[in-house]
């Protein structure tokens, strides 16, 4: 099986659904560090930094990940803690798209 970081976001089918809770919990356990479910439809992690310039160049770095990916994160930065919450608009919740990038996010 490929590791999530490896694999790459692809473009959703119309119609298509939302992870159910199930499939979204097996995902979630393929992630190396903590993140959290909210409402069923959002994957989010804080990261907290050293300082201001070390959390703005993470979020730089994740920029690049979500351009690669055409998948963007909402980033929120408060000084030296950056909130990254991930969802797929095109689905109405998660899919496995979030995953993967927060696996390229973990691997940062």
């Amino acid at each position: 099986m490929i590791e999530l970081k490896e694999r790459h976001c692809r473009p959703c089918k119309e119609g298509e659904k939302p992870l159910n809770s199930d499939q979204a919990a097996e995902l979630k356990s393929l992630l190396l560090t903590p993140w959290h479910i909210k409402e069923h439809e959002m994957l989010t992690k804080e990261f907290v930094f050293e300082n201001f310039k070390r959390a703005m160049a993470f979020v730089q770095e994740i920029g690049l990940i979500a351009e690669q990916e055409n998948h963007h994160p909402a980033i929120c930065i408060h000084y030296t803690r950056v909130e990254i919450t991930l969802s797929t608009h095109d689905v109405g919740g998660l899919s496995e798209n979030d995953f993967i990038v927060a696996a390229k996010i973990e691997d940062l």
